[in-house]
């Protein structure tokens, strides 16, 4: 079963560039990934939102792993103004 993610992220303006270089990197990662169908960066006025898709849970599980090892920052930290909004989802 498809499972998919859409993390907004609230960078202070001081690191809204830094940030969302971060996030696309981790994006490409993600795409690195096998069963990873898509991942991309959009950006409102206030956010940076990823919305990534892959084919199985433990597709998701594998990236995140890959990213990890890879040394790539996804921690939370002082950067952000306020928690991030993420929502997992699951296909019907």
């Amino acid at each position: 079963m498809k499972v998919g993610m859409v993390a907004s992220h609230y960078p202070h303006a001081a690191h809204r560039e830094e940030f969302l270089a971060r996030v696309h990197r981790v994006a490409e990662e993600f795409r690195r990934t096998p069963g990873c169908l898509s991942a991309d960066c959009w950006v409102s006025d206030e956010a940076v939102i990823s919305i990534v898709q892959w084919e199985s849970e433990e597709d998701y599980a594998a990236s995140f792993a890959a990213v990890v090892a890879a040394g790539l920052d996804i921690g939370f930290d002082e950067r952000e103004a306020r928690p991030r909004e993420i929502v997992r989802l699951a296909a019907a």
